[in-house]
């Protein structure tokens, strides 16, 4: 059941038979999985309620395809000012982390689109690009129900469609770790850091690693990636030996689908880790979500398994 993050924008004064409390779900998963931000998934759902509740539903013959339709259509809108704000923004910007259920950390092909790697792939999509590989390849649609649902015509969804397949294969992770090999570099990544261990930190790491940290200028992070086991693994013992963590928690828990870190501090999450795990059982592509103003979704260790991404 996902919890209030999720139905921020749910009508108070609607019955569970709405369409859109029935479809609510699948129209956050969408505009999570288009705009890579909790916080501007719910500003869509929001909008998207406003404009329904205003709407005649007698001239609705498939509320759940205009629903998908509109959160669509205004994702589009958002990504396209994203890009202009995105050039401006202090230091790498990366997508906001969520925790994510079981059943979607258990489903690979469903939690590998929203991973955290798959979404920083998809940033690199233009705004059509990555909606019409969210509809087909995610969620199913046809080429036909694209089309309508983007104004387009079906070959036109078709030739997008395969641009954007093909852009997304040549730059998605090409091994996925099974969750005790992710168990396994984690528990050794935890003895490490809090160990203050260097070699072993180093040992753990792939000799091409490459750490990105997202403060987005609200809290101290790294300006520009770091690349190397030796620069990574400085870097990363270095923070955490700040005498501003000394009473940091960490601890493990799905995020977008895989096993990660959550940072806590007084019971406040602080940042998140995200990382891929190589063929060899090494550590790449360490993603630290340490801007403030983006981890809503993943607040509340209480809940550590957060709410659903599925359809």
């Amino acid at each position: 059941m996902p919890d209030d993050r999720a139905t921020a924008a749910d009508p108070v004064t609607e019955g569970p038979a709405d369409p859109f409390l029935e479809h609510r779900r699948l129209l956050f998963a969408t505009a999570y999985r288009l705009l890579g931000s909790v916080a501007d998934a719910e500003d869509i759902l929001q909008d998207t309620w406003l404009s329904w509740s205003k709407t005649d539903r007698s001239d609705v013959a498939n509320p759940r395809a205009y629903l998908v339709r509109s959160v669509t259509n205004l994702c589009l809108t958002r990504l396209t000012s994203a890009r202009a704000t995105r050039e401006t923004y202090v230091g790498p910007w990366l997508p906001e982390p969520l925790l994510t259920t079981p059943d979607v950390a258990e489903e690979a092909e469903m939690a590998e689109s929203v991973s955290m790697a798959m979404l920083v792939v998809l940033e690199t999509l233009g705004p059509v690009e990555r909606a019409v590989f969210v509809l087909r390849e995610v969620f199913g649609y046809s080429y036909a129900e694209i089309a309508e649902t983007l104004d387009r015509s079906e070959q036109s969804v078709r030739q997008t469609a395969h641009r954007a397949r093909s852009h997304v294969q040549a730059r998605r992770p090409r091994y996925e770790a099974d969750g005790a090999e992710r168990e396994r570099v984690t528990r050794l990544f935890l003895e490490a850091a809090s160990g203050g261990d260097l070699t072993g930190m180093m040992e753990l790491l792939a000799p091409d690693v490459t750490c990105w940290s997202d403060g987005g200028g609200k809290v101290t992070a790294a300006r520009r990636p770091l690349h190397g086991a030796d620069a990574v693994a400085r870097w990363v013992l270095g923070v955490l030996a700040k005498p501003d963590y000394a009473a940091m928690v960490t601890t493990p828990a799905v995020i977008n689908g895989e096993l990660g870190l959550v940072f806590t501090l007084e019971g406040v999450t602080i940042g998140t880790l995200s990382y891929e795990v190589t063929d060899e059982g090494l550590l790449s592509d360490l993603r630290f979500q340490v801007n403030p103003d983006k981890l809503g979704g993943v607040q509340g260790l209480e809940n550590p398994r957060g709410q659903g991404l599925g359809n």
